[in-house]
């Protein structure tokens, strides 16, 4: 069994030619780009903010450009020159008019991609329930296999891959499933956990959308994709629990909770918030199991593949204990998330722009001091005085925000364009600069920047600047409420011991 959750290529097929990669900031674009790279295609991604690919090793052997699904010039321009196109990219969450969002962004791509004469399209989209009405459907489902219908009339022969759970490191439904298994030994739960549904692993979602694109031009079709295994999402959490060596777990169905309310529940227990696990949570009403394995005709099977559900499952879990996860679920923005950089001229805001500066000497190397700075949030926490940001962090979810739940994909490392809690990475310079903007729910917009470097007597400094842009009278009396809480911000506090140096030695650092 491979180490990892990519897929193996015995040698590069795609000789050259040039594929777009749409979502290429998101959980499976940004896995896909590197796998197509790896199999001898040349990759375009197409990314509403192509400096969030900054730091990822892939993209500087790929050309990325910037532009939105939603605009046909920037996807006219992407298209030139490519062969296959890869639409990963969907609007859930983005308001209550998504579905139409998502068609007006499906028929742009289509029509493009066929102006501009691409060979193929492939498409990563839902597993719909079999004698179900569409009507019956969840939003979230039912837009999905629009879209699926949408490129396959597009008059570029299109593939269009429809899959239940995938579980990965780092995948929304391995989230949820990690951390209700692991946080909860009894369960009440709603009763879509008696529903069947057929998981399929990321490295085999990867290696059948790696392996679509050599289809021939007469294929033009849905697949049906999963793993060996059927089962029900209870039985799922009980082959987690064995995985992971946890006791088994008491699980208890109860039908009265809906999506909706299960949805909430789910967000107060694990990192997914309401509004991404409400559409999980509503695709496992109906029964999602394979009703055909033809992309085994066009992709084969090998020995070992597609993984069963304990393989899967240990590898996610082993990525995870390894510290080795290449995309969340957390990668794409949040919807209606600002992803204006931080501005530098007050006049820019009318001149409403708060800050708050600090700056500190600190008794340590500016090795050591980046190292804290680099390290701050998830598991480490946020060093000095955490009541107050638990605090902030479960506000933040109960108006529907993300919380300090998303945590940080590495322990130690940051990326441009990485969540971290409820900020996303804006800038990282490493050793000198770290940057976060706000993802939580605000009457305006909030930056965080926090500096190491040295003053003119060479003596470690610490400067930090939180840059708040409010909306309205409530983003002013936002301000005024929390600007007494500022120094809190600062990582080290006067109480907090922390381990520095390369030989483990421990001191604090304190004001």
């Amino acid at each position: 069994m491979s180490s990892d959750e990519h897929p193996t290529e015995s040698a590069p097929h795609g000789d050259g030619r040039l594929a777009l990669v749409t979502g290429a900031t998101g959980y499976v674009g940004g896995r896909l780009a590197p796998a197509l790279q790896d199999a001898g295609y040349r990759v375009r991604a197409l990314a509403r903010t192509p400096r969030k690919l900054r730091d990822l090793p892939w993209a500087e052997r790929a050309e990325v450009v910037q532009g939105d699904v939603t605009d046909a010039g920037s996807v006219r321009e992407a298209m030139r020159g490519v062969d296959v196109a890869y639409y990963l990219v969907h609007a859930l969450g983005t308001g209550s008019d998504f579905e139409r969002t998502d068609r007006e962004a499906a028929r742009i791509f289509a029509r493009e991609a066929r102006e501009a004469g691409v060979r193929r399209i492939v498409y990563l989209g839902g597993l719909t329930p079999e004698g179900v009405p569409e009507s019956r459907l969840s939003p979230h489902l039912r837009s999905r296999a629009e879209v699926g219908r949408i490129l396959l009339d597009s008059g570029v022969p299109a593939t269009v891959l429809r899959a239940a759970v995938v579980l990965g490191s780092g995948s929304a439904s391995f989230e949820m499933l990690r951390y209700l298994t692991e946080r909860l030994p009894l369960m009440i739960t709603p009763s879509w956990v008696n529903t069947r549904m057929q998981p399929v692993a990321v490295r085999d979602v990867l290696a059948y959308l790696v392996g679509s694109a050599a289809m021939p031009a007469e294929v033009n079709r849905t697949f049906d994709i999963g793993g060996p295994d059927v089962l029900t999402y209870r039985e799922l959490m009980q082959h987690y629990a064995a995985v992971a060596k946890l006791p088994r777990r008491v699980i208890l169905p109860v039908p009265v909770l809906t999506p909706r309310l299960s949805s909430h529940w789910v967000g107060l227990v694990t990192p997914v918030p309401a509004a991404i696990a409400r559409p999980l949570a509503e695709s496992l009403r109906h029964e999602v199991v394979c009703r055909e394995h033809d992309i085994a005709e066009y992709v084969p099977d090998t020995p070992g593949r597609p993984l069963g559900v304990d393989e899967a499952l240990e590898l996610a879990i082993r990525r995870v204990q390894d510290a080795q996860v290449a995309t969340r679920w957390s990668s794409a923005s949040v919807p209606g998330a600002p992803s204006d950089p931080l501005p530098t001229d007050p006049e820019w805001s009318g001149g409403s722009l708060y800050e708050d500066r600090r700056e500190r000497l600190v008794d340590a190397s500016p090795e050591a001091l980046w190292r804290v700075v680099e390290g701050i949030g998830g598991e480490h926490g946020w060093y000095s005085f955490p009541l107050a940001w638990a605090v902030r962090g479960r506000l933040d979810r109960l108006v529907g925000g993300v919380g300090l739940r998303r945590g940080r994909r590495d322990a130690q490392h940051l990326r441009v364009g990485e969540s971290l809690d409820f900020w996303r990475v804006e800038e990282i310079e490493q050793g000198h600069l770290l940057r976060l903007r706000a993802e939580m729910r605000l009457p305006g917009l909030a930056w965080l920047e926090m500096t190491v470097d040295r003053d003119e007597a060479g003596r470690t400094r610490y400067r930090q600047r939180a840059v708040f842009l409010p909306r309205g009278p409530a983003g002013q009396a936002y301000w005024w409420s929390v600007s007494p809480f500022h120094p809190s911000l600062i990582p080290i506090g006067r109480w907090r011991w922390l381990a520095l140096g390369r030989r483990g030695a421990r001191r604090s650092l304190y004001y």
